[in-house]
This record gives C-alpha cells, sequence and structure tokens, in this order.
C-alpha cells in the first residue's frame, strides 16, 4: 500500500508542469490560435501551425510527436536549455519520443507553417 501511495506521488509531481500546460492546440498567442486540426483519428492528429512575423507560439507542451517545416522562418525558442534564436528551413522534419515544453517567437520577416503529426 505505501509502495502505491509512493508511486501515485511521484507520478503527480512528475506530470505537474505538462498537466498545468496548455497542449499545442490550446495553446495560442495573445488569445489568438495559432494552431488548427488538419486531421484527427483515434491513433493520432495532425496540427498545422502557422507563425506570421512577431507571432508566437505561448508556452506548451507537446506529446511525441515528428514535425515538418511547410515554410521556414526564423525563432526564437524558450525551453530548458534557455532563449536562443534559429533559423529552420523550409523542409527540415524532426521528431520527439518524449514530452516536452517550449514557447516560441517568430523573428523573422515571414510567415512559418509547420505540421505536428502526435500519436496518441
Amino acid at each position: 500500500m505505501k509502495k502505491s501511495i509512493f508511486l501515485l506521488i511521484i507520478l503527480m509531481v512528475s506530470c505537474k508542469s505538462v498537466q498545468t500546460l496548455p497542449d499545442p492546440l490550446e495553446a495560442g498567442w495573445e488569445g489568438e490560435k495559432v494552431c488548427e486540426v488538419l486531421n484527427e483519428t483515434i491513433k493520432q492528429r495532425i496540427l498545422k501551425c502557422t507563425f506570421p512575423p512577431n507571432v508566437g507560439h505561448q508556452k506548451h507542451y507537446h506529446r511525441p510527436h515528428f514535425g515538418y517545416t511547410l515554410a521556414g522562418g526564423t525563432f526564437q525558442i524558450t525551453d530548458a536549455k534557455g532563449t536562443r534564436t534559429i533559423p529552420v528551413a523550409t523542409g527540415v522534419t524532426w521528431s520527439k519520443s518524449e514530452l516536452s515544453e517550449h514557447e516560441v517567437l517568430n523573428v523573422g520577416d515571414s510567415t512559418s507553417v509547420y505540421l505536428i503529426i502526435e500519436s496518441k
């Protein structure tokens, strides 16, 4: 019984930050949505996220996912590693196998668009 309670407490503490953050669809920028659902099934959700210049994505979490850059740009990213500015080229792909958290801001002069494919 004590082991079960201890395990439950550990799980609650380790998931706390994710539980309090919005997911990418719920998160927006200054009250406006930046992502839309293109397709959703019982196994996955596909989002299209659009960031005009000076528009970002408030701090949010991602489940494991695959991403594809439809239109690149320059982003300021803030995550557990700190804040950095990076160029993201069109056609770039990435994947994450674990939960992640970040906030982004398009600091470039063109609109950037991304596909995010999440497993459920």
